[in-house]
C-alpha cells in the first residue's frame, strides 16, 4: 500500500502547486498524472520538498531530454537500473518509452542489444550497478561525456527507485 497519498492540484498551494504545474507543463506532461490531476510515481514525493523536488526533476529532465545519449541506449540503461532495483513503476514507464525509441519486445525483455554502442552502455550500466566503479578498460569503452551522462543517469534512477520503494509506489 502506498505510504504517500497523491494530492490533486486543488489540494496544493505555494511551492508545491508551482512544482506540480512545472512538471505537468513540461515534456512529461499528462503522462505523469492520474485522473484527478495528481502527480504519480516519483513525482508525488517531490512535492514534499519543492526546492529539492524541483532540482531532482530538473536533473531527470536533463537526462531524458537534453543529454547526448541516444534514446534507445538511454532507455536500455534506465530499464537496467529499474530491473536492478526491482522498480516496477520505472519498468512500466520506460518500457513504453523504449518502444517509442524503437526497442523490440525481445530487447525490452532481455535488456540486450547487438549494437556495439548500446552493448557498451548496457555493460557499463551493469558494472556501475554491481560495483559502483569501472576498471580502466571499462572506463575507456565510452567517451567521457557519455560516461558522465550515463553515471548521472544510473545515480538518478537509483535515487528514484529508492524513493519509489520507501513510499511503496508500484
Amino acid at each position: 500500500m502506498a505510504r504517500l497519498p497523491r494530492r490533486a492540484p486543488d489540494e496544493l498551494d505555494g511551492e508545491a502547486l508551482e512544482l506540480h504545474e512545472k512538471i505537468t507543463s513540461g515534456p512529461r506532461g499528462a503522462s505523469m498524472i492520474d485522473e484527478r490531476g495528481a502527480l504519480v510515481g516519483p513525482f508525488t514525493a517531490m512535492l514534499l520538498s519543492p526546492p529539492v523536488g524541483d532540482a531532482l526533476q530538473e536533473l531527470g529532465a536533463a537526462i531524458r531530454y537534453r543529454s547526448t545519449l541516444p534514446p534507445r541506449a538511454r532507455e536500455l540503461a534506465i530499464l537496467t537500473v529499474a530491473d536492478h532495483w526491482g522498480s516496477a513503476f520505472e519498468r512500466r514507464a520506460h518500457e513504453s518509452a523504449g518502444r517509442a525509441a524503437g526497442l523490440t519486445e525481445e530487447e525490452l525483455a532481455t535488456l540486450h542489444s547487438d549494437d556495439p554502442f548500446e552493448a557498451a552502455v548496457l555493460s557499463t550500466t551493469r558494472r556501475l550497478l554491481e560495483s559502483g566503479d569501472l576498471t580502466d578498460d571499462e572506463y575507456a569503452a565510452l567517451d567521457e561525456r557519455t560516461l558522465f551522462e550515463l553515471t548521472t543517469l544510473v545515480g538518478y534512477y537509483a535515487t528514484l527507485a529508492m524513493q519509489l520503494r520507501v513510499y511503496r509506489v508500484t
